[in-house]
């Protein structure tokens, strides 16, 4: 059988994920396949800690203003082992459902997670994230770090904000460098959370 995504090396299972995944995205928008792109992934900051990283399928939504994307990305990590364990490490291997985003605003740098009780108890004694005295229920609900406070205040608006505050996934992250938008978590790949992911990107890029 022909699928729409690389299946070399996936088990069954995967394979099943992303094919009901791509079924139901397809159900939703208007969908193509985007051909070999380098999306430059290890530009980001939540794709650091891998080994490699790699796009299993990527697909255009179409939207009336600018493109957006669906990337299923198989990530490669080196983990540790337990105690007297040979090899010490082994390979362990994630299958994610980010959503990649070409916005008009320049953002800077941007990560945006839901805040934790450590964030709260560090922005006592050190605080370094941006707030938004006019929106107290976002800057409640996530901790955005910016490295240029001008740009990340003029892009990170109401409409913006509101777009984020309606993605419904306590482990959401999302980060911007410039003018590229990605959001995902880390957790494997669902047909429900892939499609909270391209509503986002599609609702931004109206807005955005």
């Amino acid at each position: 059988m022909n699928y729409p995504f690389d299946t070399v090396g996936l088990n069954s299972e995967t394979i099943d994920t992303f094919d009901e995944t791509y079924k139901l995205l397809k159900s939703r928008f208007q969908i193509g396949l985007t051909g070999n792109i380098d999306f430059h992934l290890k530009d980001f900051e939540v794709f650091r800690g891998c080994t490699h990283v790699s796009v299993r399928g990527s697909y255009v939504i179409k939207n009336a203003r600018t493109d957006c994307y669906i990337l299923f990305v198989e990530v490669h990590k080196l983990k540790k082992g337990g105690y007297g364990t040979v090899p010490p490490t082994y390979d362990y291997y994630e299958y994610q459902t980010w959503a990649l985003a070409y916005v008009k605003k320049d953002f800077g740098r941007v990560l945006i997670r839901p805040e934790t009780l450590a964030d709260k108890l560090i922005e006592l004694v050190h605080p370094v994230e941006l707030d938004f005295d006019d929106d107290k229920a976002f800057s409640d609900t996530f901790y955005v770090l910016v490295n240029d406070r001008w740009k990340a205040d003029m892009a990170i608006d109401r409409n913006f904000r509101n777009a984020v505050m309606d993605v419904r996934h306590e482990d959401v992250v999302i980060e911007i460098i410039d003018h590229t938008l990605i959001i995902g978590h880390r957790h494997q790949v669902s047909p429900e959370s892939s499609l909270q992911l391209a509503d986002f990107v599609t609702r931004v890029c109206s807005t955005c």
